[in-house]
């Protein structure tokens, strides 16, 4: 059997990841801040602050550490990036050097593919816990093994109006400024590579989305505050191509919950679904 669900509760091993405020600064660059002069405390170092869903940049490595490994025998080309969790335990540090500890938390059989959750835990250098992230991949291909379906999505957009709505267009090179942060996949970069993979040209990374998604619902219920930002999850359902526009529509559903959905201004198809943030309050 390819995937071998008797894997659940293994750990991998652990990633440690040193940065500078550089870093910060080139992840908010990649995430389009620096347009906007509210958006001035993350793009520069005078009083800089760290976007929260930069938590996502240090345990990005424990993606691929499923890879290779006995009882996950699969073509890598078959592995997408299904959804995102992120959780900010406390305020990001804009420099140090930080360890991410991943176990495989969860494996569920989809019927044509395998779903694979790894949670992984990042700590400072005290081993105090900054922040919790959940990869979720799905091996197509992989599925049919018996295993269970696992819950479903949720999250789903009210059937009304936004309460808000913003609106962030992306740079033409949005995707060659946020690979710098790490991830150097070719389909984000190179227009052969893409079009293998059925795209017009290279696409725009997830967890950019993400990100901008991130930063509307930061600027728009927690006034550029990181500390009121708490926790993020979403869904990747769509592609962007870099140049396009993201649009994040919010709901307010609970004091300390917005649900969000993200689509393409110039093709109006949804990219990120099923998706909330968590404030603190």
């Amino acid at each position: 059997m390819p995937i071998d669900p008797k894997l659940v509760g293994k750990e991998l091993p652990a990633l440690e990841y040193s940065y500078t405020q550089k870093d910060i600064l080139l992840y908010a660059l990649g995430i389009g801040a620096g347009a906007d002069p509210d958006d001035l405390k993350f793009v520069y170092e005078s009083e800089l602050a760290v976007i929260p869903t930069f938590g996502v940049i240090p345990p990005f490595g424990a993606l691929f550490g499923i890879v290779g490994m006995e009882g996950m025998d699969f073509n890598l080309a078959m592995l997408l990036h299904g959804e995102q969790y992120l959780e900010i335990y406390q305020p990001i540090p804009t420099e140090g050097t930080i360890t991410s500890y991943p176990r495989i938390a969860a494996i569920y059989d989809k019927g044509k593919g395998a779903l694979v959750e790894l949670d992984v835990i990042t700590k400072n250098s005290k081993g105090e816990a900054l922040f919790k992230n959940r990869f979720s991949t799905f091996i197509r291909g992989e599925g049919g093994f018996g295993g269970e379906k696992g819950p479903e999505p949720g999250f789903a957009a009210p059937e009304r109006k936004p309460d808000r709505v913003v609106e962030m267009k992306t740079l033409p090179q949005q995707a060659l400024l946020y690979r710098l942060s790490g991830d150097f996949n070719p389909l984000h970069a190179d227009p052969n590579f893409a079009a293998m993979g059925g795209f017009e040209k290279p696409i725009l990374h997830g967890l950019c989305t993400f990100g901008f998604a991130g930063r509307a619902v930061l600027k728009e219920y927690c006034h550029n505050d990181p500390a009121k930002f708490k926790a993020i999850k979403a869904r990747f359902s769509r592609h962007v191509y870099p140049g396009e526009t993201i649009v994040t529509e919010m709901w307010q559903e609970e004091d300390d919950q917005i649900i969000i959905r993200a689509k393409t201004a110039e093709r109006d198809e949804y990219c990120l679904t099923n998706a909330a943030v968590w404030l603190n309050k």
